[in-house]
């Protein structure tokens, strides 16, 4: 059985790739695929930006898109020597698209030393990309390197926003992460966009993006936030959290309901899990696991929302928790028409932080 990329394993790839690349170590094949563009994308632009200077470009870069063209053109293109360059460079877009891919198998199994070929290969849904029992990926897995593209989960956002943040020598606040990753959602090619304009707006002075920042240069409110609901729920702070469902259900294109109880969810797991790690604690009297392993078990990536969810768990028990999590799930499901009764996501909104509100 093939293993299972996770996504600390694909980043991880991709920074040793970018590496390779920016020493110029380069493979006579390039198989990127996989469901999280972003990567496949940066890797596939690193490449045909590095490989061959502006000049040899002109001559010795070929560009093709899988819906345009076939295996046989692709593997001529490959088999032509270089003019005036010691390699020519022939990239395959969207090569999912490609009618009978699979015989591209005919070069993979033995590539010229001054070609390099690169694929593209986006599959949009997990477990449709390239059969890796055939001869086209075994091929290039011998005599090339295969990156497999992994799209994150919620949970693995914040640490890769964090690194690439840090990656431009810059810091960011819990509140700004988390409004960013309300306004974009868990699309990495948007959240990388959206940061390096950031980048270009801040002032040499500023360090660390803030909410302000956030607000002021990508137009999220501040104050009317998934952070902001999540904080004023944990903390049982009612006018707070109605105030901002109101906003939200004024503006339900821009607070969509089905991302507000993905997010409320993801905090009442992990409230349910550190309850249940204090409780396991007691009863073994053992002490609680240090910050460090906590923000491991739970999937809290930054000490700030670790802090903050420790300092309020104590107005939640296990039991309300428990309740909690089952309303979302409810709500969730009223959320894309399943007995909702007729409420649109505003009021049912409204409905879900009732109930909630009700176990405190």
């Amino acid at each position: 059985m093939a293993k299972v990329v996770k996504f600390n394993d694909c980043v991880a790839q991709y920074n040793a790739m970018m590496a390779d690349i920016k020493a110029r170590r380069f493979q006579p094949i390039y198989l990127l695929m996989g469901d999280e563009g972003y990567f496949i994308d940066a890797l596939s632009d690193a490449l045909a930006n590095t490989i061959l200077t502006d000049a040899e470009r002109a001559f010795n870069q070929v560009v093709v898109y899988g819906l345009d063209t076939d295996a046989g053109a692709v593997v001529n293109l490959c088999r032509q020597l270089p003019m005036m360059g010691s390699y020519q460079v022939v990239i395959v877009r969207e090569a999912q698209q490609m009618s009978k891919l699979e015989a591209l198998s005919h070069y993979t199994t033995s590539p010229q030393s001054t070609t390099i070929l690169i694929l593209c290969y986006k599959n949009k849904e997990q477990g449709r990309g390239l059969d890796k029992r055939q001869s086209l990926y075994k091929s290039c897995v011998k005599n090339g390197v295969v990156f497999e593209s992994v799209h994150p989960r919620e949970y693995e956002v914040d640490s890769w926003i964090s690194s690439y943040v840090a990656s431009r020598n810059l810091t960011i606040s819990a509140k700004a992460m988390a409004m960013l990753k309300e306004h974009v959602g868990m699309d990495l090619s948007r959240i990388a966009r959206e940061i390096d304009k950031l980048v270009v707006s801040l002032t040499e002075s500023d360090r660390t993006i803030t909410d302000t920042h956030i607000e002021q240069y990508i137009g999220v409110s501040k104050d009317f936030n998934l952070f902001e609901l999540n904080d004023a729920v944990l903390k049982r702070d009612v006018a707070r959290a109605m105030n901002i469902a109101d906003h939200f259900a004024r503006n339900q294109k821009s607070h969509p309901i089905t991302l507000t109880i993905t997010m409320m969810f993801s905090q009442f797991r992990q409230l349910f899990i550190y309850n249940y790690l204090q409780w396991l604690s007691r009863r073994q009297a053992k002490p609680v696991p240090s910050d460090t392993e906590l923000m491991s078990i739970i999937g809290v990536n930054n000490p700030f929302a670790l802090k903050e969810l420790k300092a309020n768990a104590s107005r939640w028990a296990n039991s309300r928790v428990f309740a909690v999590l089952g309303y979302l799930r409810t709500y969730d499901a009223k959320s894309k028409g399943v007995n909702s009764g007729g409420l649109d996501g505003g009021e049912l909104l409204k409905e879900l932080l009732l109930k909630i509100f009700s176990e405190a």
